[in-house]
């Protein structure tokens, strides 16, 4: 029999129903019999509306085949964009046209004519991490983009923040590598002792040290200058262009030229020409020929790998 206490404080079945659909079940127990701990909370799935970041890594390239009619092509749309942005092309050639200057000046003012030529050679070693002003012209105007000052430099210090200043150091050590070259080949055959410029060209070319010295350092120079282009003719433009470490532009750069020989041999002789051609006229050739070679590098960089 129940108590009063039992039947004041029983309820109804109805109710105790109605309770068990709110209140929680225990949690069930782990196969050691201890209750297992609640999961933690999901966070609601969110469709996936992140836009492709520029920054990502950038898909792989494969180098293709490229013949002269290629290299035609590409020059002439080089010379579309330089008449394209003449201004700019004139004045970031112009800029360095006085650095050439300056660095003659501080040559001759040091006495140390001997590394003229040197230096004047060397400068196509760091011509295309120079020309990575016309790599930011030529992508702008492919884009149809309005080009200015501000949009060039913002283009070509993003592309600093990756790897393409440690590319600009390989190439860099390169040509100081070779003034090096050039130095011991200078004081070791002719001397060490200081000439004017009238001496110098006159031992030069009317010795046979002076001869060696014109023959070793020019044949030297070409070896470095060719194997300075086979990683760099394409790696700037990728690097501008792609999210990459500046070894596999490099590699890929090397591919291109193996995969090519004939072409690739044939552009450096061009560069040699017109940078020799800019040299002779005192620099003054720098106006117009590195505009068109930095053009040029970039829609030969967009022809000759893939997904560019």
């Amino acid at each position: 029999a129940q108590t009063p206490k039992d039947i004041d404080t029983a309820e109804p079945s109805d109710a105790i129903a109605a309770k068990s659909d709110v209140v929680a079940s225990p949690p069930a127990a782990a196969s050691d019999g201890r209750p297992k701990a609640p999961d933690a909370a999901k966070p609601p799935e969110t469709a996936n509306t992140a836009q492709p970041s520029s920054e990502a890594p950038a898909p792989a390239a494969t180098v293709q085949r490229v013949t002269i009619n290629d290299l035609l092509e590409v020059l002439g749309a080089g010379l579309r964009d330089f008449r394209a942005a003449p201004f700019y092309g004139l004045t970031v050639g112009g800029i360095y046209m006085l650095g050439g200057w300056v660095l003659f000046l501080l040559l001759m003012r040091f006495d140390l004519p001997f590394l003229v030529y040197p230096l004047a050679a060397g400068f196509a070693l760091i011509a295309p991490f120079i020309a990575t002003a016309f790599y930011a012209i030529s992508h702008r105007l492919e884009r149809k983009e309005t080009l200015s000052w501000g949009g060039i430099a913002a283009s070509v210090r993003g592309a600093m923040g990756r790897d393409l200043g440690w590319m600009a150091l390989v190439t860099c050590f390169a040509m100081i590598i070779w003034m090096d070259i050039a130095a011991v080949l200078f004081f070791g055959l002719l001397g060490l002792k200081s000439m004017g410029v009238q001496e110098l060209l006159r031992e030069i070319f009317t010795t046979p040290m002076g001869l060696l010295l014109l023959v070793l350092g020019n044949s030297i120079g070409a070896l470095i200058a060719f194997g300075v282009f086979s990683f760099s003719v394409i790696s700037f433009p990728m690097l501008f262009d792609r999210n990459i470490d500046f070894v596999t532009a490099m590699i890929t750069s090397v591919k291109l030229v193996m995969l090519n020989p004939m072409t690739m041999a044939i552009w450096c002789f061009v560069i040699a020409v017109l940078i020799g051609i800019s040299l002779l006229s005192g620099l003054l050739g720098l106006l117009v020929v590195l505009p068109v070679l930095g053009h040029t590098s970039w829609h030969l960089y967009r022809r000759a790998v893939s997904n560019a």
